[in-house]
């Protein structure tokens, strides 16, 4: 069944913006978009409380309203993958927002299912750039790769993986507790986190995240 669009009926721009991602799911389904196109799978298997029915719904809503593109790879890939617009890609300032509303707000529990994209997603948010150091950290988390570039003023996360002098692998949430905990590397690396590099600097590149 089709599920009815509803709108709040309103001329205000704040109404009108959540007529577009204000449904449940909608921009969670995005914050899994924001670092590039991802398969149906993926955000299934990255958005564990959703149905299949509701993702494709939530799917075909955004690309309704401009803020999702679908395609399919050439041969001989031939799979179907959803990426952003630029329309939604303008999303990320409402999603960093968000991050760091929340990280100020008491209940949150880092215990549940966390996603590498909304970990990168939130180092991205959190991140001290006014004390950057030149690093390069590679990401390893399950299957999934990420690089981080930070620098006085900088930081950049992308999907992929590479020559990082700095390399940390875990599970998600092992490495949401390395990033933002308050137990030093060197405790975290005795426990469920793999690092390579040198400790200092590994430490330095973590001490840039605060959730507050």
């Amino acid at each position: 069944m089709t599920e009815i669009r509803r709108s709040y009926g309103e001329g205000c721009i704040a109404a009108h913006a959540l007529d577009l991602i204000g449904d449940r799911w909608a921009l969670l389904v995005v914050r899994e978009m924001m670092l590039g196109p991802r398969r149906f799978g993926a955000l299934r298997a990255n958005l564990p409380g959703i149905s299949a029915n509701v993702l494709t719904q939530r799917l075909t809503q955004l690309e309704a309203e401009g803020l999702v593109a679908r395609e399919v790879l050439p041969d001989p890939v031939r799979v179907q993958i959803y990426r952003l617009t630029p329309a939604g890609e303008g999303l990320w300032p409402v999603l960093r927002a968000l991050c760091r509303w929340g990280a100020r707000q008491p209940g949150h529990n880092p215990r549940l299912f966390i996603s590498p994209t909304a970990l990168m997603l939130s180092m991205r948010a959190m991140c001290a750039r006014d004390r950057a150091g030149v690093h390069l950290a590679q990401m390893d988390l399950g299957e999934e790769r990420f690089l981080i570039e930070t620098a006085p003023g900088h930081f950049r996360v992308w999907r992929g993986e590479g020559d990082a002098a700095l390399r940390f692998s875990a599970g998600t949430n092992a490495m949401a507790a390395t990033v933002y905990g308050p137990q030093p590397l060197r405790v975290s690396v005795a426990g469920m986190v793999t690092f390579a590099g040198d400790p200092n600097e590994g430490q330095a590149f973590l001490d840039l995240f605060q959730l507050r």
